[in-house]
């Protein structure tokens, strides 16, 4: 009896772990979904950037590029960045370079397309990244330096990384 209820039991696991392996989730055309999306200010390194998530629908053959077009929060043309798709990894992150200009409570377009290695789009997603923060909090100056965050002489006597006179960057108008 013990030993039917363990065959059972075992038996069940191997066949939900065959299931969620299958990764064969999206329709027709859909690779691949948003799973998360944000700005990410990082203090220490005095920069703002956009970070995309997206989680694999079905499996990728490593031939496509993930290609992000973020609106350029400081205005002038869409920031745009190119990921390879390596097909054993569980999602793709994109992340842009650093941004100026970043506004609290303002939307920020961003598409992403899925490209076929022949460079035809498979997938497009569209979204919006929306920071709950504006820029203006970072510091003028990354805080910490080098491979082992030493702390940034140009700041020495301004331990909260503002800089007397320091130019800002030409924003745009808040929305």
């Amino acid at each position: 009896m013990a030993s039917r209820l363990i065959r059972a039991v075992v038996g069940a696991a191997l066949v939900a772990i065959a299931l969620g392996g299958c990764r064969d989730e999206g329709g027709e055309g859909e690779y691949f979904r948003i799973s998360g999306n944000m700005f990410e200010f990082n203090y220490r390194l005095a920069r703002a950037t956009y970070i995309v998530t997206l989680n694999p629908l079905q499996p990728m053959d490593g031939t496509q590029t993930a290609v992000g077009t973020f609106e350029n929060p400081a205005g002038g043309d869409p920031i745009v960045v190119r990921q390879k798709i390596w097909p054993k990894l569980s999602h793709v992150t994109l992340e842009s370079p650093p941004l100026t200009c970043v506004v609290k409570d303002k939307p920020y377009a961003v598409s992403i397309a899925i490209e076929a290695a022949d460079g035809n789009v498979v997938q497009k997603l569209e979204t919006t990244i929306t920071s709950t923060l504006d820029q203006s909090i970072l510091p003028d100056r990354p805080l910490v330096v080098g491979p082992v965050y030493e702390l940034n002489k140009e700041l020495a006597g301004h331990p909260d990384g503002r800089l007397p006179n320091e130019p800002k960057p030409d924003c745009p108008a808040k929305v």
